[in-house]
């Protein structure tokens, strides 16, 4: 009888994202953006050992805006996938993509190992703001492109979810119904956009448990670090930041230091609110750079326990 030569892929690869969610520590993953040159690759490898060293659940890694970076998404996963101990969750968007080329996008992806995929609609290609003009030969929601994936393998997937309204949404509640949708086509669990206050993601989780869905909805937190990203945050949200956030942010506007430790302890504060209310972990955008988000983490005192 032949003896089959195929060795096993690693653990950090074929970990599961639910599995995680549903275990007794709350799941720590982080996310990262392609960068655009090597001098950024170097800045992006740097965080990445850095909380390589903290054990987080998983890392995802981006598209840029309108799907403008797919290359380097699929380059940086896989170098992630090959040259760490790191899950790597791989972004997808159905943006300027036909579905023949999102299929040899998977396949990428599945020959690399990966298992673990987030299907995102995408942002517009004109960027936030302009109309979503969906791709001739493509799919139009996330959730088809859930169902696609799905159909291309054993692969787990995740999608977005949005605390606060979506900008193209005329309700929460469309919003909700929206993520039940994803949920049916095979979603296995959600991260959010970065939201800053507790009742959104309350209220969105209730409207999905009310719909009769119990999907895992992982918070996505973004520390601010300086004043200037308050507006960049509203227009890449569509929803003004609270002014329970910019009050405390622009009484130490002048004082770069003490706008990062109070946009450090911003996020902590809400990461502590969200584990109280069962959020079944935390999801720290990092734009690219750990200090931030590590010191969220280690101010949490999930370290010692992981």
């Amino acid at each position: 009888m032949p003896v089959s030569t195929r060795l096993p892929r690693p653990e950090h690869l074929t970990r599961s994202i639910p599995a995680a969610l549903a275990g007794p520590l709350p799941s720590i993953s982080f996310e990262f953006f392609p960068p655009r040159d090597d001098a950024g690759e170097a800045v992006l490898w740097e965080a990445i050992r850095r909380i390589e060293k903290v054990h987080p659940t998983f890392v995802s890694v981006t598209y840029g805006a309108g799907g403008t970076t797919r290359d380097r998404t699929i380059r940086v996963t896989e170098r992630i996938a090959r040259e760490t101990l790191l899950t790597p969750l791989a972004h997808l968007t159905c943006v300027g993509h036909s579905v023949g080329e999102l299929r040899n996008v998977v396949g990428s992806l599945s020959a690399a190992g990966l298992r673990n995929i987030l299907a995102l609609r995408g942002d517009p290609q004109g960027g936030p703001g302009q109309p979503w003009v969906k791709h001739s030969e493509g799919v139009d929601h996330a959730d088809e492109l859930v169902s696609l994936v799905r159909s291309l393998g054993d692969f787990t997937v995740g999608v977005a979810a949005f605390p606060d309204q979506h900008p193209e949404s005329p309700s929460l509640d469309f919003d909700a119904e929206v993520l039940v949708r994803k949920a049916d086509a095979g979603a296995a669990y959600a991260i959010t956009q970065f939201f800053f206050t507790r009742e959104a993601y309350v209220g969105l989780r209730d409207r999905v448990r009310a719909r009769g869905r119990d999907l895992p909805i992982i918070p996505g937190l973004m520390p601010v670090t300086n004043v200037k990203q308050l507006a960049k945050m509203t227009e890449l949200s569509g929803q003004p930041v609270p002014s329970s956030v910019t009050s405390r942010l622009e009484a130490v506007e002048g004082d770069p230091a003490a706008v990062r430790e109070v946009g450090v302890d911003i996020t902590t504060e809400l990461a502590q609110e969200l584990l109280a209310e069962g959020a079944p972990g935390i999801h720290f955008i990092t734009m690219n750079r750990s200090t931030a988000t590590l010191q969220v983490f280690e101010n949490l005192g999930i370290a010692a326990a992981r």
